[in-house]
């Protein structure tokens, strides 16, 4: 994970970022809005330690906020929203200037967030959006809308649907697909959703695309707490409810590697693969956050693709949002429109995000420095 921290120099990305767009800032009472970093210290609240990601997540911020000069109190939840909450009060009872927050339920943080307004502290909402409270005040995250077209791009493009190009491809269907969503708690498992669905809704309706199983609302294709194994379980049971005929399925769209892993798991108990160009064909399977047991997956052909979203950059912008708020400013939002969190539009920082297919994997993963060629090929970071 070390490669990965430290990527930028956000000091002098600062200089050129920190334009406030106006006002006073949230500043506390000695806290935020001092303009000295040696003085501040920011909680960084991370839902989980299970999955690499937020590992990786919560290490970068950790990182750059302490090149900054500030004080950092990171927490992991494990996935359980009392140890999280139980921790954000402990972060504003020791004297936290800045709370940086991924929630594990968007919706179960009001009391905390409540706790911070009145002491005036800034909270910047991390990647999953807080919902149902006016006390969030800056949001960063990817552009999640895109991401689901991307998947829903990314799994037209495997089935021969659609060309590199956005072309239309040589293959004609029909196909039978499988959805799977993420986590109802987390605002983000909707954007994937609807945007993919932009993507394949259209095909679907007209018979390209056939969703077997009929399981095509969010609701029947969502995985609590996004688990693998709760995916690999429900695509088992789509197996034996649905395929037990001697149909096939084609394609599964899955919003995140682990998830993908567990629906592999399940395909490859069922007799598929082991690959997507074996005599029985790995069914073109989605994913993101380019986990390096699923990038070695689609470098070996069984997983298709992943969306990448490059974390280092994410962190960064938190990072930059804290500063702002550090020197009393207002952090620098590109969207002021989609994120409303059933009180308020957050304003928000969006990132852009990469699609990555086995081709992909060199370019854009390796000489990034997000992942060296020995981990890729050994499926595990050193």
């Amino acid at each position: 994970m070390g490669r990965r921290l430290g990527f930028t120099a956000v000091g002098a990305t600062l200089a050129l970022t920190l334009a406030a767009c106006g006002g006073e800032g949230a500043g506390g009472s000695g806290g935020a809005g001092s303009g000295d970093s040696d003085d501040l210290t920011i909680g960084v609240s991370m839902p989980t330690q299970t999955s690499e990601r937020w590992i990786a997540d919560g290490e970068n911020v950790q990182e750059q906020l302490e090149a900054e000069g500030y004080e950092v109190d990171l927490q992991y939840a494990n996935d359980d929203i009392p140890t999280q909450s139980q921790q954000i009060d402990q972060m504003i009872t020791e004297g936290a200037d800045i709370l940086i927050i991924a929630a594990i339920d968007g919706t179960a943080l009001a009391g905390q967030l409540e706790n911070a307004a009145a002491n005036d502290i800034p909270v910047i909402s991390y990647d999953r959006l807080i919902r149902d409270s006016e006390n969030v005040d800056f949001y960063v995250t990817f552009d999640n809308f895109e991401v689901g077209v991307a998947q829903g791009t990314a799994l037209l493009r495997g089935l021969g649907l659609q060309n590199e190009d956005g072309s239309p491809g040589t293959a004609t269907g029909p196909f039978n697909i499988e959805l799977f969503a993420g986590s109802l708690d987390d605002n983000n498992a909707f954007f994937f959703f609807n945007g993919a669905m932009s993507v394949l809704q259209p095909l679907i309706d007209n018979g390209t695309l056939v969703v077997k199983s009929g399981q095509t609302d969010i609701e029947q294709a969502a995985i609590l707490r996004w688990q693998q194994e709760t995916a690999q379980r429900r695509m088992e049971d789509l197996l034996t409810s649905t395929y037990n005929d001697g149909s096939r399925v084609d394609g599964v769209l899955s919003p995140y590697d682990g998830l993908s892993r567990g629906i592999i798991t399940a395909l490859e108990n069922a007799g598929y693969g082991p690959t997507i160009d074996a005599a029985n064909p790995m069914p073109i399977v989605t994913g993101q956050d380019a986990e390096i047991a699923s990038v070695k997956l689609i470098q070996d052909g069984v997983q298709s693709s992943t969306i990448f979203k490059d974390t280092r950059l994410l962190a960064e912008q938190a990072v930059i949002a804290a500063s702002a708020f550090a020197e009393g400013d207002e952090p620098e939002a590109n969207d002021t429109e989609t994120y409303d969190n059933g009180v308020k539009v957050v304003p928000s920082y969006l990132l852009p995000v990469v699609t990555v297919f086995a081709d992909d994997i060199q370019a854009e993963l390796i000489d990034t420095g997000y992942w060296t060629a020995e981990e890729v090929e050994a499926g595990q970071a050193d």
